[in-house]
């Protein structure tokens, strides 16, 4: 795995897309649209992304819409931050995988540092918006799908705070996918 940030905690990493208006579903919260994309053919990052990461961060919509696909579709340790889900909105099936979280980011992150976790993937919208919030994602990948959806939960909607970013590469693919990856340097207040 890499190397854990200053301050001993796990980094904290996005890959994520969204259309070229900004929106992560569509207005109804669904993410068909994202489908052609996945079944292109082509490599977009994301297995090698998972690689390097020891589970994932999610909110509760994103599990939600998870739950909604054919196959759970991650191998590795979920932790569902929800403050209206309890262990028993968790399948049977996925129990061993699948954890619920309501405390604060920075305490579950200092929860799975103790139990060696150096790189998680967190995802959901308004989770990765308080995240960047409290200063805990260090890196960003974004896609952006050449669509306009007109409307639906924006990536980044109103934050408390100022993020900037450094520009670390961008690339484009055959598909018209177009996906930047940037370090997290500081937060302003």
């Amino acid at each position: 795995m890499t190397e854990t940030p200053t301050g001993g905690r796990p980094s904290g990493r996005v890959f994520i897309a969204c259309s070229l208006d900004g929106h992560i579903a569509d207005r109804d919260g669904a993410i068909g649209w994202l489908e052609p994309y996945a079944n292109a053919g082509e490599d977009h990052g994301y297995e090698r992304f998972m690689d390097s990461v020891d589970g994932l961060v999610i909110g509760r919509k994103t599990y939600e819409t998870a739950l909604g696909f054919p196959q759970w579709p991650y191998a590795k340790p979920v932790f569902v931050m929800s403050r209206t889900l309890s262990r028993d909105d968790v399948p049977e099936a996925l129990r061993d995988g699948v954890e619920m979280y309501a405390g604060s980011p920075a305490e579950l992150l200092a929860a799975l540092a103790e139990q060696g976790m150096e790189a998680l993937y967190v995802d959901g919208g308004q989770l990765i918006q308080s995240f960047l919030d409290e200063g805990l994602i260090d890196e960003l990948i974004v896609t952006r799908v050449p669509i306009l959806l007109g409307g639906g939960p924006l990536l980044f909607g109103s934050m408390d705070s100022a993020t900037e970013l450094e520009h670390v590469e961008t690339k484009s693919f055959a598909s018209g996918l177009v996906q930047s990856r940037y370090a997290v340097r500081r937060i302003a207040g």
